[in-house]
């Protein structure tokens, strides 16, 4: 299946993809991981770039196993987070990747948020 950008996920060693570039990249990644030149490598990490914002409430449960717990508020905004297609230590240096064949203004946003808030620069594929 096509989605809007014209790439087709495709299924390796029975894991879905969103791209033959990316799959392309794992398999590359993998061979490196065997060869020692790179370490610990992941697969879609997950780092949260806004967390949810709640509305403030100063309650606490009064019984059950929350009891004396404050009550989080209803959700106002959900979190914004980036998911990289890889992680990986080279070096001793942590790397995170992603195959981009459309850079997208949402990713732009996200790939300057990564920089902001976690440090990480991240490297495009």
């Amino acid at each position: 299946m096509r989605n809007k950008y014209g790439n087709r996920k495709v299924i390796v060693d029975g894991m879905e993809f969103d791209s033959k570039k990316e799959a392309r990249r794992w398999r590359e990644l993998t061979y490196m991981q065997k060869a020692g030149i790179i370490q610990d490598l992941k697969r879609q990490v997950k780092y949260v770039l806004i967390p949810t914002q709640r509305e403030e409430c100063h309650e606490v449960y009064q019984k059950g196993p929350r009891k004396g717990q404050p009550k989080v508020g209803k959700v106002l905004e959900n979190e914004c987070s980036y998911i990289a297609d890889f992680t990986y230590y080279e070096n001793g240096v942590l790397v995170v990747e992603d195959t981009k064949g459309v850079r997208t203004h949402d990713y732009i946003i996200k790939r300057k948020l990564m920089l902001l808030i976690h440090g990480i620069q991240i490297r495009e594929i």
